[in-house]
């Protein structure tokens, strides 16, 4: 081949490969494309909205739980109720009278958001009522972080036991206390660099902040999702005390020849 035709055909197939390496950049490791979808605005729009009940008694509760979690979705469109001072949007259910207690009800919240640092999740409080609506029992669920093979068995999951046979209705929603706190989450987060596009800054262990809106799997915990929750991680492990010392505290002083005792030199 001619060297004048050459050097632009070397060009034409370097831009070719950075162009594919660049495609190849996983989109987590990109910067964030779209910062409209931030906890903070998501917190505005709730407290724009207008609530459509002030008292359990005030919610339909026409749907029955699922008899296995299905996914529900809470947005800005989403009723709002104003419980106990608390402003949420959130889920209402008739419990299974043919369930036989104690039954567990099993959930899961899925991350908001596409750039993981900048992520949140609808952390729920569940309330149990009586057939004259009246609460039984009330409990913000922790959540726990589990990364399966699917999307499935991917998420913050948590369980709440219902062990009153006088729970009729089921009232989902995310607590004042919820919307402040937060998950553990056990991946490091990532900080785009504009250095290079695969550049990034590990930030350690983190957790992810909790918002008012979401994607909620919830309903009758079944089997996948009992073994997710088994496998969760809810904190970080502590720091244990070296590897010598557990084995001291597993292994026999004898085996360690820590303790021997003094031979009686009469024998």
């Amino acid at each position: 081949m001619p060297p004048s035709l050459l050097r632009p055909l070397l060009i034409l197939i370097a831009l070719f490969s950075l162009g594919a390496c660049h495609a190849l950049v996983p989109p987590n490791f990109r910067p964030p494309e779209n910062a409209s979808n931030t906890v903070d605005l998501a917190r505005k729009a709730l407290a724009g909205a207008s609530p459509c009940c002030g008292s359990f008694a005030d919610l339909s509760y026409q749907d029955m739980l699922p008899w296995q979690p299905q996914r529900f979705a809470l947005s800005k469109d989403s009723p709002v109720a104003n419980l106990n001072g608390d402003r949420s949007y959130f889920l209402a259910f008739r419990l299974p009278q043919g369930a036989q207690v104690p039954y567990t009800i099993a959930m899961k919240a899925e991350l908001n958001g596409r750039w993981l640092s900048s992520s949140y999740l609808f952390a729920p409080t569940l309330v149990l009522l009586d057939d004259a609506f009246q609460p039984i029992h009330s409990e913000d669920i922790q959540l726990c972080e589990y990364i399966g093979w699917t999307s499935e068995t991917t998420g913050a999951f948590g369980k709440f036991k219902v062990m009153d046979d006088k729970a009729r209705y089921l009232v989902v929603y995310s607590s004042a206390k919820q919307q402040k706190d937060q998950t553990y989450w056990e991946q490091n987060p990532t900080t785009f660099s504009a250095e290079a596009p695969v550049k990034m800054n590990s930030a350690g262990s983190f957790k992810i902040a909790h918002g008012p809106d979401g994607v909620l799997y919830l309903g009758m915990q079944n089997d996948t999702f009992r073994k997710a929750i088994e496998k969760s991680v809810c904190a970080k492990a502590s720091q244990g005390n070296g590897v010598i010392s557990t084995i001291r505290e597993v292994v026999s002083t004898e085996i360690l020849h820590d303790d021997q005792k003094p031979k009686d030199k009469g024998t």
